[in-house]
């Protein structure tokens, strides 16, 4: 292994509060950071950066860790374009959309949704992701799941699997069944692909009971819970989130101040996904208030056909800012150590010794032009496990 210093860094992330203006984004100004195989092996000012073999210039640019997009669902086929262009144009979203996904994600070959699932990949990490989750959901059989979370443990280790996206059009007149059939054969075809499991804990997809049922089988089975909550309405899923020591509650658009309450008492991070409400017209998640109680809270793309057709987080971290009341500061925590900590990993959203050396370089002087400058492709380049890869 050979070590690389990157130096004349404007302004350095760490989201390591000891170090640098000690804030929670543990800024250095005039910064280096060394690497050394796939690890962080120093950070500090650029004046008093070790020697090493080799040596790169920012160019008087930002860096930050590489975002950690904790949820998205990427394994699907077809797209559903027309739905967006009916909503945009007055009709509401409902979670049935689902179904024409699952349709053509059933009818779609291995060959077909990998090719889909490595272009999304692809363009996410040139717009700076460097750890991602995904999540099957688009199958609804045990074969279709199955293998949707066998395209994607061939690219990540966060699977996540999600049989209770829905309730499988087969078993409409019958969710009962279908509720067996993911805890049981279901289950016990995919626990071998995943690390979380997953639910859609809303109306029009599972109610509480359902949810508890369907989580407390894939812990029993050793995967540890998520829960999409109560993004459509209010609901039990994010105290059953809090309940079950969920790592997130996903969306938490509608809140009582018992959901805040039991969020800031848990370990469950609130994952707010503001590429849903962007493409579905619908209520902003309230970030200031969560970050006022004290609640943890991690940015994502929610990356899918149907609700948020982006795989842009330096696009979810301008919506946060501008729509949700986040600071710049705090969008760029929750893109990074807030998705790694919804993903419970201490090794990747920071930049500090001992962590996976994933880092991106803006072609900016600080993080906040992410939010200043919207839209605008700043990242530069791109390194994962410490290679240069855009």
């Amino acid at each position: 292994m050979s070590s690389t210093v990157i130096t004349n860094i404007a302004t350095l992330v760490t989201n390591d509060p000891s170090l640098g203006d000690n804030s929670p984004l543990g800024l250095v100004r005039d910064a280096a950071v060394v690497l050394d195989g796939d690890r962080v092996a120093w950070t500090g000012e650029s004046s008093k950066a070790p020697a090493t073999d080799n040596r790169v210039d920012a160019g008087g640019g930002a860096v930050i860790p590489g975002f950690v997009d904790s949820h998205s669902h990427l394994v699907f086929a077809g797209d559903r374009t027309e739905e967006f262009n009916a909503r945009m144009s007055g009709r509401g979203y409902t979670a049935g959309g689902i179904r024409t996904t699952v349709a053509a994600t059933r009818a779609a070959t291995d060959r077909e949704l990998e090719a889909n699932l490595t272009r999304f990949l692809d363009e996410a990490l040139r717009q700076g992701t460097t750890t991602f989750e995904t999540k099957s959901g688009y199958g609804l059989t045990v074969a279709d799941e199955a293998r949707a979370l066998r395209l994607a443990a061939a690219h990540t280790d966060e699977v996540t699997y999600l049989g209770a996206h829905i309730v499988s059009p087969d078993y409409a007149d019958d969710p009962a069944a279908y509720v067996a059939l993911v805890t049981g054969e279901m289950l016990d075809a995919c626990a071998p692909y995943a690390r979380w499991i997953d639910v859609f804990c809303e109306k029009g997809a599972f109610d509480g009971d359902q949810a508890r049922a369907i989580l407390t089988a894939g812990k029993a089975r050793g995967l540890h819970p998520r829960v999409h909550a109560n993004q459509l309405s209010y609901g039990p899923g994010v105290q059953l989130a809090v309940e079950l020591d969920a790592a997130s509650a996903d969306h938490c658009t509608h809140l009582t101040d018992a959901d805040v309450d039991a969020l800031a008492s848990g370990n469950t991070v609130a994952t707010l996904l503001p590429g849903a409400e962007f493409s579905t017209r619908a209520a902003w998640p309230d970030a200031r208030r969560l970050l006022d109680a004290g609640v943890t809270v991690a940015l994502s793309t929610d990356c899918n056909p149907g609700s948020s057709f982006t795989s842009s987080v330096p696009f979810c971290v301008a919506l946060a800012v501008r729509d949700m009341g986040m600071t710049p500061d705090e969008a760029v925590w929750s893109a990074t150590a807030g998705g790694a900590a919804a993903l419970r990993r201490a090794d990747i959203g920071r930049l500090t010794p001992g962590a996976r050396a994933d880092l991106v370089l803006l072609d900016a002087p600080s993080h906040v032009h992410l939010a200043y400058r919207p839209g605008v492709p700043l990242v530069s380049q791109v390194w994962r496990r410490g290679v240069q890869v855009v």
